[in-house]
């Protein structure tokens, strides 16, 4: 059981349980890709503060858990921020330049 005030793990799935279908599911949608080519940009951890998109708190932490259950993103907990990671190496592994010929595609 979680202590007071601490949330529970963030989960993600291990490499070999990411499928092409749900990558892409996921990243259909244009807020998640966004989320997607900021963390991308950035090549390190962003807090869900330090995302910029057009939604709200309570939106980004969905489209992010999504993220997350596709293994596009990793995230991480560290008191009461949450830091998020794009998979890139486990993505480029399993289907070798769908991230990029994604995030090259015209917005």
């Amino acid at each position: 059981m979680a202590k007071h005030g601490t949330l529970p793990p963030l989960y993600y799935p291990a490499q070999e349980e990411i499928t092409v279908e749900g990558v892409l599911r996921a990243l259909a949608d244009p807020v998640r890709l966004a989320i997607v080519r900021q963390l991308a940009a950035a090549d390190r951890e962003i807090s869900c503060s330090g995302l910029t998109v057009p939604v709200t708190k309570s939106t980004i932490t969905h489209h992010l858990s999504i993220l997350r259950q596709a293994g596009v993103v990793a995230g991480r907990q560290e008191g009461t921020t949450r830091f998020n990671s794009l998979r890139r190496n486990d993505l480029d592994a399993l289907f070798p330049g769908l991230l990029d010929g994604v995030l090259a595609a015209r917005r």
